[in-house]
């Protein structure tokens, strides 16, 4: 087995928890499950499958994780950070088994390839795929950015390199769980648009730059670009540049509702709440 620990942050996620899991103890020596305190059977299902389940009460994503890179007794060359509704396929698996054990000292980080599973439907275009991302680095080398959305993996030191089998974003819950979680989502997306705008970041980021890798690059015109366009005028530019000009049309039905839902509706929910937050501070 690797000497690998993969990280997970999980509130009733009894759905996905045992096809993760499964699929994980496959390639990683422990996994540790940040639990907040689910009311399900998130952690029966996890202890049962030899996860080590950890509670801490929720603030965000990024003070969850780090909280877990600091308090879980990660003794392993390699750690790796997976959310409970991705798998890793099976070619995936046998490439991380074969290569991970043998990189050079001077590779620090790896980054996969997540394909988004939606409706049942690969979500191929629109600029979703690949979506590259760090996921596994050498232990104690990274923590996450402290960040309210859109949180990346910030390694200290090291190289990176690239597996070539995919992993997989393959939710099972149903449209109205989405929106509510996209709703909750969009609050947290207007904090980190807030602080882009008052230059107030944090400076524990990763790199903002059209030279870097893909993370960077949606960071730089997230930042240089995006936040900039008028409120309500964004969310028209990105829909018809992700449907048409990235050929966001050609993946179906289910591609029609994703790519309007989560490249138009949610942009628009999160421009809506920021112009209400305004208001609320222009009125102080």
């Amino acid at each position: 087995m690797n000497s690998l620990s993969v990280i997970i942050l999980t509130y009733n996620e009894e759905k996905h928890i045992r096809r993760c899991l499964t699929n994980l103890n496959k390639i990683a020596q422990n996994i540790f499950i940040i639990d907040s305190y689910s009311t399900d059977k998130t952690c029966e299902i996890a202890e049962e499958l030899g996860a080590k389940v950890y509670k801490n009460p929720w603030v965000n994503y990024a003070s969850q994780f780090n909280w877990a890179l600091e308090n879980c007794p990660i003794d392993t060359t390699w750690t790796m950070r997976m959310d409970c509704d991705e798998y890793l396929l099976d070619e995936l698996i046998v490439e991380v088994n074969q290569k991970l054990p043998s990189l050079p000292l001077t590779i620090g980080g790896v980054i996969l390839k997540r394909r988004v599973i939606f409706m049942n439907k690969w979500i191929r275009r629109g600029g979703f795929y690949p979506h590259n991302l760090l996921r596994i680095w050498r232990s104690g080398t990274a923590k996450l950015e402290d960040r309210w959305m859109d949180e990346h993996v910030v390694l200290e030191k090291g190289e990176t390199l690239f597996f070539e089998n995919d992993m997989v974003d393959h939710n099972l819950n149903d449209l109205t769980w989405w929106i509510n979680k996209h709703n909750s989502y969009a609050s947290r997306e207007v904090i980190d648009l807030l602080h882009i705008e008052n230059k107030t970041t944090s400076s524990q980021n990763v790199e903002s730059s059209l030279s870097g890798e893909q993370y960077s690059r949606k960071r730089w015109v997230k930042e240089k670009i995006y936040s900039k366009i008028p409120l309500f005028i964004r969310p028209f530019f990105y829909f018809t540049y992700r449907y048409i000009f990235l050929l966001g049309f050609l993946d179906g039905t289910p591609g029609l509702i994703w790519h309007f839902l989560q490249g138009f509706w949610y942009r628009f929910l999160v421009d809506a709440k920021m112009y209400e937050q305004k208001r609320i501070n222009n009125s102080k």
